[in-house]
């Protein structure tokens, strides 16, 4: 069952105190709508996890063969698409995030 998720979620954290790695990045997911297109609201327990979230931060890069470091393609404040299997979830000070790699983010939402 799809569901909708919400489109003005700011992610809560400013500076968070995880800094990721290489070519990963800090993600926090946007929460999932409690009611379907159609007008059902969903329980916690059938709610779909959203592969939507936005980018709190992002490593140095990842070192190339010639030792200088690859740029990304997003930054920190993006709202992104990410795979579903992609990623690992970490909760930290009450707050859950995913860290993945960049190649992990299927595309910017732009708007």
């Amino acid at each position: 069952m799809a569901t909708k998720t919400k489109s003005t979620r700011k992610a809560k954290t400013a500076s968070p105190m995880i800094r990721p790695l290489g070519d990963r990045v800090l993600v926090q997911r946007v929460e999932a709508e409690e009611i379907t297109a159609g007008g059902i609201l969903l329980p916690e327990s059938a709610k779909e996890k959203p592969k939507e979230g936005v980018i709190i931060a992002v490593g140095e890069g990842r070192v190339l063969d010639n030792g200088e470091r690859s740029t990304f393609s997003v930054s920190a404040g993006d709202r992104v698409l990410f795979t579903s299997y992609g990623g690992t979830d970490v909760k930290y000070s009450g707050e859950e995030f995913m860290i993945m790699e960049e190649r992990d983010i299927l595309g910017v939402i732009e708007g």
